[in-house]
């Protein structure tokens, strides 16, 4: 077992969000200690904050939605972008996709997709960084990226380049930095959350079809 790995292992726990019980992941069931550990772990490695512990509202959003309508990603390529714990590339590959990738730019949220996928029984392969790259997807699913301008400012032409031949779904639960312009909302769920995490216990999030420039 890698260092990553094994760090993951010791701080968080086998849970599940309410919303998906189908699949269990490797959460962080107390948030203060992760966070605490995670910190330590950063002075060491420079590793990034733990938000891979966490079932973030978007991919929760999107895994439901994948989950209750396979067909949606029967057959398809798809690529979990900013895939955090890697719930929704988990229910794409449950659903039937031919091939999943999920991207990471955190080397701990690599770890966790992998424990996650394998502990699930499924087939994803963990990238890096993807911005740049051409198009080999047909369904491409970014849940809640739009967190800070410079994170939004980065991948959003990445991405409505990417819709000119894949499908892009966002899923925002509000944050600040959507862009309205050039979306189209196809549902919209309410997702419960934690006060610790969030500023509320329920967050509505909006499943949006980016459109491509």
């Amino acid at each position: 077992m890698s260092a990553g790995a094994a760090f993951i292992a010791a701080n968080t726990a086998l849970s599940h969000h309410a919303m998906v019980p189908e699949i269990p992941l490797y959460l962080a069931t107390e948030i203060t200690p992760i966070w605490q550990a995670t910190e330590s772990w950063l002075a060491e490695t420079g590793t990034e904050p733990p938000f891979w512990a966490f079932a973030w509202p978007g991919s929760v959003a999107m895994a439901r939605r994948v989950l209750d309508n396979p067909a949606l990603v029967a057959g398809k390529r798809v690529l979990d972008f900013a895939a955090g714990c890697g719930l929704a590339a988990i229910a794409c590959a449950k659903a039937g996709a031919a091939t999943v990738e999920a991207a990471e730019i955190d080397p701990l949220a690599c770890a966790s997709i992998a424990l996650n996928a394998a502990h699930n029984g499924v087939e994803v392969a963990v990238l890096g960084d993807v911005v740049g790259q051409a198009c080999r997807w047909d369904l491409i699913l970014c849940g809640d990226v739009c967190y800070e301008a410079p994170m939004t400012a980065h991948i959003l032409p990445w991405l409505k380049t990417m819709a000119q031949s894949a499908a892009v779904w966002i899923a925002d639960p509000g944050r600040a930095y959507l862009p309205r312009a050039g979306m189209v909302a196809m549902e919209r769920v309410a997702v419960q959350t934690t006060m610790e995490l969030e500023d509320r216990a329920e967050r509505v999030v909006t499943l949006w079809l980016l459109q491509a420039d």
